[in-house]
């Protein structure tokens, strides 16, 4: 051990050890402080914006599963984005993964027969095609990367493009996933799914909707930190990230490495995706994947490849956005102010982490 590196673990107290977690708390409270003072600006009550802001994100129990819901979606990109970024790749194609699996699942849904299927096929079936599909769609920008040289944040932007217009297209046109037309005055969108294919309510009670997609997303969640931390394919793609041709020398697949590394980002956007459709929305829409694809791109950056971080991101990101419906609805703040926050937050906590890199580099 280097005499530099001994000076700096002698210097780091328990004080110390505390700052990685103050000073990204203390950045959520500055921003969010910032957010007030913005909120007393427009002339809205700031007790009246805080008291909206509450109930919409922790006042009842409906509250509480909605802010839960948005934040599974929310961190399943985010694990994606992780496992992905692992590699040394950028995965901003979380919005066109979860059309697509939103549009999979829907098509699986109103299948006919798929409602009949015993044991829970009738929401796992669909649940399972939403995944492949957004593998798929996110192994695209993998196979282009190693096959071309095609800048993957290039391409998972391009392909979410794709994506998003694909799911208006589907939700127009009657030959597709639109719903028969009844009146000039009909939106555009699919059928209501069937309620056998809905993932089921942990409570039982719509009063209380949380889903099965909670525990999913936890068991999916370890099986990510354990396949990071612990594992062959893990150890992978840290190699593949940190030197690719170092790692071809020594053995490892790189492309296969990358292929897969994109493909199980995307199923797990699109997985997301499904969770939404069959767990929240029970019918396409135009707009559907609406900015979560995005956000969790935001908590995947912010976590800083780990997962604990991106759950713990993504419930900040899940309870800011149901706070934020509310107080647009009840107190009149636009919900713009939402965004203007998390971009708040991005900076603030990049700015502790640069300190701390350079704290600990000192």
């Amino acid at each position: 051990m280097s005499a530099s590196t001994t000076a700096n673990a002698s210097s780091f107290s328990p004080r110390s050890a505390l700052l990685p977690v103050l000073l990204p708390a203390a950045a959520v409270l500055a921003a969010l402080v910032v957010g007030m003072i913005v909120v007393v600006a427009m002339g809205v009550t700031l007790d009246k914006a805080v008291m909206a802001f509450y109930r919409g994100a922790f006042g009842n129990a409906y509250a509480i599963s909605a802010s839960l819901n948005r934040a599974v979606a929310l961190a399943l990109v985010g694990v994606g984005f992780v496992i992905a970024n692992r590699a040394g790749l950028t995965n901003v194609g979380g919005e066109g993964q979860i059309a697509i699996g939103g549009i999979v699942a829907t098509a699986f849904c109103l299948m006919p027969g798929m409602a009949d299927l015993p044991l829970g096929l009738s929401y796992l079936l669909p649940l399972l095609a939403a995944s492949l599909a957004g593998g798929l769609w996110g192994g695209i920008a993998g196979m282009l990367r190693v096959r071309a040289g095609t800048n993957e944040v290039i391409a998972t932007l391009l392909l979410s493009f794709i994506a998003v217009w694909l799911l208006y297209w589907c939700v127009q046109s009657e030959n597709l996933l639109r719903q028969p037309m009844t009146s000039a005055a009909t939106l555009p969108e699919s059928l209501a799914i069937p309620e056998a294919t809905q993932v089921p309510l942990l409570t039982g009670s719509y009063s209380s909707p949380v889903t099965l997609g909670l525990p999913i997303l936890l068991g999916i969640a370890i099986i990510a930190a354990i396949l990071l931390r612990r594992s062959l394919y893990g150890f992978a793609l840290s190699a593949v990230g940190l030197n690719p041709i170092a790692a071809a020398r020594a053995g490892v697949a790189v492309g296969f490495t990358i292929i897969s590394a994109m493909c199980l980002a995307g199923a797990l956007g699109g997985l997301a995706g499904g969770l939404m459709l069959q767990g929240e929305q029970y019918s396409l829409k135009a707009g559907f994947s609406s900015g979560y694809g995005f956000d969790g791109l935001v908590v995947g950056l912010l976590a800083r490849g780990s997962v604990t971080g991106v759950i713990a991101g993504a419930l900040l990101f899940g309870f800011l956005r149901s706070g934020g419906i509310s107080m647009e609805m009840a107190a009149g703040v636009p919900s713009a102010l939402i965004d203007v926050l998390q971009g708040l937050i991005v900076l603030t906590i990049a700015s502790a982490a640069y300190y701390l890199e350079r704290r600990i580099a000192r």
